[in-house]
C-alpha cells in the first residue's frame, strides 16, 4: 500500500523527533545526591526516583564568593556539594515535588536535579532554582550560558537572600547575565501571580530562623521588606523571578515541621506552584 506523501513525511518527522528525544534522555546526566550543608546526607530517596516526570526541580549549582560554614571553606569545592547552593537540599526540593504532585495535575519527578552551568546540560532542565544567591559568583562563561538558557525559553527562580549587601552581591553576577535588562518589581496584575492561585495578598515568608529570633526578617533594616522582582524578555515573558528578603526554600523544607507556622509554608508552596505553571505555559 502506498501512503500519501504527506503521511510519509509526517511519519518520518515523528520517527526523527522520537529519535532526538531518546538521544537527549540518553545523554542527560543521571540523578546524583551531593553532600549537604544541613545534615540531610541520609535523607531517604523516594522509591520512584528513576521515574521520569513532566517537571523536574532543577537546583542551580554555582561557585560562591567564599564563605566559612561550620569551619568548612565552601568556595573551593562547590562542584561536589556542601556549598551555598545546597542550602535546604534535598529536603526542600523533595517536599516541593510532593506538593506539586498533590496540588496540581503535573507529574513531578520525585527527586531534584543538581545542574552545573559548566556541564552544557542546563537546556535539558527548563526550570532552574537558585538558593542563597546573595553568595553566588558566576563566572563570565556561566553568565553567558545562563543568558542563552533564559533567552531560549528557560526560567530561573531565585530565593533566600536578604538585605542590601546580599542584593549587591546578587546583582554583580546578574549584571553579567543581563547587563542591558532592568530588574523591576513584578506588578500584582502579572499572570505569574494568577496562574493557579490569586496571590494579590502576599506577605514576607521567613526562614526557619524565625523559630529562634521570632522575627520574619533577616539582615537588619534593609531585610524587612519583601520584594517580588523579575527580568522580562522582549515579548514580556518573565524569565527571572527574584524573591528577595524571604526564604521560600525554608517554607518548603519545613512544611512538615509543626513548629514552623503553616501559613508561611502554605504561601511559599502557592508561590512556587504559580511560578512552575507559569514557566510551563509562557
Amino acid at each position: 500500500m502506498h501512503l500519501p506523501i504527506q503521511l510519509r513525511r509526517a511519519g518520518a518527522f515523528t520517527v526523527a523527533t522520537l529519535a532526538v528525544v531518546s538521544l537527549v534522555y540518553a545523554f542527560q546526566r543521571p540523578f546524583r545526591v551531593y553532600p549537604t550543608v544541613e545534615g540531610y546526607d541520609n535523607f531517604p530517596i523516594p522509591r520512584d526516583f528513576q521515574e521520569k516526570g513532566e517537571w523536574v526541580f532543577g537546583r542551580l549549582m554555582y561557585p560562591p564568593v567564599g564563605r566559612i560554614y561550620g569551619g568548612f571553606e565552601m568556595a573551593g569545592t562547590w562542584t561536589e556539594g556542601a556549598s551555598n547552593w545546597a542550602m535546604d537540599y534535598p529536603r526542600s526540593d523533595r517536599h516541593l515535588a510532593q506538593a506539586v504532585r498533590r496540588l496540581s495535575r503535573i507529574h513531578a519527578r520525585s527527586v531534584e536535579q543538581a545542574i552545573n552551568l559548566d556541564d552544557g546540560e542546563v537546556s535539558d532542565w527548563p526550570f532552574l532554582y537558585g538558593v542563597e544567591v546573595g553568595h553566588w559568583n558566576l563566572t563570565d562563561p556561566q553568565a553567558r550560558t545562563m543568558r542563552e538558557f533564559l533567552l531560549r525559553g528557560g526560567f530561573f527562580m531565585c530565593d533566600d537572600f536578604h538585605g542590601q549587601i546580599e542584593w549587591d552581591v546578587f546583582m554583580e553576577s546578574m549584571h553579567r547575565v543581563f547587563p542591558d535588562r532592568p530588574v523591576v518589581d513584578i506588578p500584582n496584575s502579572d499572570p505569574i501571580f494568577h496562574t493557579i492561585y490569586d496571590l494579590d495578598d502576599r506577605y514576607q515568608v521567613p526562614g526557619a530562623l524565625i523559630l529562634e529570633t521570632h522575627r520574619a526578617y533577616e539582615k537588619g533594616e534593609t531585610g524587612k521588606t519583601p520584594h517580588w522582582r523579575g527580568i522580562y524578555d522582549d515579548r514580556g515573558r518573565l524569565m527571572v523571578a527574584i524573591c528577595h528578603n524571604m526564604d521560600l526554600g525554608d517554607s518548603w523544607e519545613h512544611a512538615d515541621n509543626p513548629l514552623y507556622a503553616e501559613k508561611y509554608s502554605a504561601l511559599g508552596i502557592r508561590i512556587a506552584l504559580n511560578y512552575i505553571v507559569y514557566s510551563m505555559t509562557h
